[in-house]
């Protein structure tokens, strides 16, 4: 599986309560509201195993989600995990000013990638659990169980609203725990369901 390929990042916002309460937003309600999506441009997406920071930021945070991989008939077919990396006072300065987040969401390499694993491997969604270990603490831990917005309503969503095309990635929202990341730390993230792991992944902030 190339990441490469991907065109677009269809990233979900606030789909884990915890998450949106921290950042102070509204709460999203699936009976009666839709889905927020913001873009990351497919370019964004690293599968190196080190993290490079940009030098404007003074802040960039880490938001670790599970990321569906889309294939050629728009159906979800692989799963990995992914760090939607945030800079977070550029995202500040473009809210103040009712601008575009594009540069604190879509810079170079704002999209690092772990292994693809099909979905054959996995029984259902229902129950997947994944967790971010920073300088070997836990730092973010989510379950599927607790996202707003099912899987299967984000596809739906994003198809009938956007040009949805094989190899588009989904990103499927961040539970609390979102924090900067500086050079030097290094990053884990592992994805399970109830029986077994699924995948780790590694990543060297330099």
């Amino acid at each position: 599986m190339n990441a490469l390929l991907s065109k677009n990042v269809w990233a979900v916002g606030r789909n884990y309560a915890s998450h949106a309460q921290e950042m102070q937003a509204e709460i999203p309600d699936s009976s009666t509201s839709e889905p927020f999506f913001f873009l990351k441009a497919g370019s964004c997406i690293e599968t190196d195993s080190k993290i490079s920071l940009p030098a404007w930021s003074a802040d960039v945070q880490h938001e670790i989600e599970i990321a569906l991989w889309i294939d050629e008939n728009l159906n979800f077919s692989h799963i990995s995990l992914a760090l939607d990396l945030t800079a977070r006072d550029a995202q500040k300065l473009a809210k103040s000013k009712g601008l575009p987040w594009t540069l604190s969401k879509s810079f170079s390499g704002s999209c690092p990638l772990g292994p693809w694993v099909s979905l054959e491997e996995i029984s259902s969604f229902e129950s997947l659990t994944f967790e971010l270990i920073k300088n070997n603490v836990s730092v973010q831990k989510g379950n599927t169980q607790d996202m707003i917005f099912k899987p299967k309503q984000l596809l739906e969503y994003v198809k009938s609203h956007f040009p949805l095309a094989p190899y588009d990635v989904i990103l499927t929202g961040t539970p609390q725990g979102v924090a900067g990341v500086k050079s030097g730390d290094t990053l884990s993230a592992t994805l399970q369901s109830e029986n077994h792991k699924i995948l780790t992944c590694h990543w060297d902030v330099i």
